[in-house]
């Protein structure tokens, strides 16, 4: 049986107003939040999922945590189909799979306009998920994942807004589920991000190519078991840009995204099916959007 194996969410490349277009790069919209409790978890067979996303960015802050005039809040709602396939066959000791991911979003940022369509697609040609090991006396569950995203979203220069990034991403991941003690969970999984050179960004930048830097973000979470089939606990992500994005090949200085958010979530499973709530407020926003999002997510295995 497969459990919850869920991936990487790319939502819209948005410059919010003017001034950001100048003076920094978006990231594309990735896994923030979309996976938490249990997540480390899964076995051969099939996963057949849809995770539902809706964000209400209340302001945009620089470089310096502070907001922006004239940016105004952006609301987004998200739709994600995710199919994926372990089988039985082992490498280095972990079960072999695959993946594939398709996203729907619609984007509503105001005076800077609005957007709707699919986004970019997700596909992955190596899984390896080990089963059950301890580390001590403590269970552990893991996966490392290497996911490319290809930039078949909705996109045009004459918009400021956009599904899809228009860039080529690298974006693998490792992922544990622990149980220090007994009815305890605990999952991170943490991230890479690479962006290639998008060659026709918007009219409305000025610029001849643009570059989104590096990324390093996780989402966590601690939870309960209250009884054998709910977990209730905080859950949290994070998003640290490590590198420069560039304008016409310069690094533009002071401009790396950070954001963090926490917030309460729950997963509820019936036999193979899994419900999952997760709310998060977001803080310590750096050249972004801030705001509040919640994820829902339906799952079945097979």
């Amino acid at each position: 049986m497969l459990k919850p194996l869920q991936y990487v969410l790319f939502l819209v490349f948005i410059f919010s107003a003017s001034l950001v277009a100048q003076t920094h790069v978006a990231e594309p919209a990735v896994n923030l939040g979309d996976t938490s409790f249990l997540d480390g978890i899964a076995g051969p067979g099939v996963v057949i999922e849809e995770i539902g996303d809706g964000a209400h960015e209340g302001s945009v802050v620089d470089g310096y945590g502070r907001p922006i005039a004239g940016a105004g809040a952006t609301n987004s709602i998200s739709e994600l189909t995710h199919i994926a396939w372990l089988t039985h066959k082992r490498i280095l000791s972990g079960w072999y799979g695959t993946e594939v991911v398709a996203t729907a979003a619609h984007v509503n940022a105001g005076s800077a306009g609005q957007s709707g369509g699919w986004g970019a697609l997700t596909v992955s040609p190596f899984i390896l998920q080990w089963s059950e090991r301890k580390i001590g006396k403590v269970p552990i569950d893991q996966r490392i994942v290497f996911d490319f995203d290809l930039p078949v979203g909705a996109y045009t220069r004459s918009s400021a807004v956009n599904i899809g990034a228009n860039a080529f991403t690298v974006h693998p991941y490792y992922t544990i589920t622990a149980f220090p003690i007994k009815r305890i969970e605990t999952s991170w999984r943490v991230h890479y991000l690479w962006n290639s050179t998008n060659d026709s960004p918007p009219f409305a930048t000025g610029a001849q190519s643009t570059q989104a830097g590096q990324a390093i973000h996780f989402n966590a979470t601690a939870a309960y078991n209250f009884g054998k089939h709910l977990w209730i606990g905080p859950n949290a992500y994070y998003l640290r840009q490590i590198t420069d994005g560039r304008i016409n090949g310069v690094p533009l200085r002071n401009s790396p995204e950070q954001v963090g958010a926490i917030g309460p979530g729950m997963v509820w499973n019936s036999g193979k099916w899994f419900f999952y709530a997760n709310g998060y407020h977001e803080l310590g926003a750096k050249n972004r959007a801030e705001g509040n999002k919640l994820v829902l997510r339906v799952e079945k295995t097979f």
